[in-house]
């Protein structure tokens, strides 16, 4: 794709997410159950922050994860291409608000990365987004300057193996063991090497679908590898036996099959 193409495509996922964002602000608003239950926590032990530290949040969104790391105790440089997510952001933080500063910057420019302040960060996260963003080897490679010596990167996404739009379904069937029938629930993959960018949803009920990129692990952290980290951490979320779904087919069902994964990248 040349560059101008790599522009349009940035500018018409900035659109769908101004669009849209109202109807994420309300439906994430301070966590949601995949948030709170899932994502969050497994992102927050892979950060392992200290009060004082310096953190950015990349594509931060409506807020949630840095006004939570404020809570922690964190300074929170919060950054997103959409200025209407960011207005949900500000609008929301009554608390901490000291600590965080929410600024416009699209992880896909190397350059307004980079005037975040190069070597100034002990962390980055970025919280279920590498997949809505179009290119990411320039926030990649951009991470690499804006961390301290041995500063760490920790990034969640839905799994590349087991949940992305065009290349998995979930299904569900009776089985019988031992003359008693169970319930299993299974994820079927089509496509996973291969998956050209895709319109789906990020949360049901959503008014518009937004372009999913997906890339397999090779890619996925391959991209890190290029930019001068190594993984340090690696951890696969999935609901535990206490958690139920009022969806016929909702995550909290498949109770072996993580719907998210987050890891750790630290400068080699």
């Amino acid at each position: 794709m040349s560059v101008s193409g790599d522009r349009d495509l940035v500018r018409e996922t900035r659109e769908q997410w101004d669009a849209k964002a109202a109807f994420w602000d309300e439906q994430i608003g301070e966590g949601n159950q995949t948030q709170l239950v899932l994502v969050g926590p497994a992102v927050e032990q892979l950060l392992a922050i200290k009060p004082g530290q310096v953190v950015l949040d990349v594509a931060c969104g409506n807020g949630v994860v840095a006004r939570r790391l404020a809570e922690l105790g964190a300074r929170v440089v919060a950054c997103d291409f959409s200025t209407e997510l960011l207005a949900r952001a500000r609008a929301r933080t009554t608390e901490h608000a000291e600590r965080i500063e929410y600024v416009a910057a699209d992880a896909t420019d190397g350059s307004q990365m980079l005037a975040l302040g190069e070597r100034r960060f002990d962390a980055v996260v970025c919280n279920q987004a590498l997949h809505d963003i179009a290119d990411i080897q320039p926030v990649l490679r951009a991470v690499a300057r804006l961390l301290k010596e041995n500063g760490r990167l920790v990034f969640s996404v839905p799994h590349p193996a087991f949940n992305f739009a065009g290349g998995t379904t979930v299904g569900h069937e009776e089985v019988e063991t031992d003359g008693h029938f169970v319930d299993q629930y299974y994820v079927r993959v089509f496509n996973y090497l291969h998956v050209p960018p895709t319109e789906g949803v990020g949360i049901a009920g959503e008014p518009t679908p937004h372009t999913q990129f997906h890339r397999p692990l090779s890619a996925l952290l391959g991209a890190g590898f290029d930019a001068g980290f190594v993984l340090d951490g690696l951890l696969e979320p999935s609901y535990g036996p206490e958690h139920r779904s009022k969806r016929a087919l909702g995550w909290a069902k498949f109770k072996d099959i993580p719907p998210f994964l987050v890891a750790r990248l630290r400068l080699r």
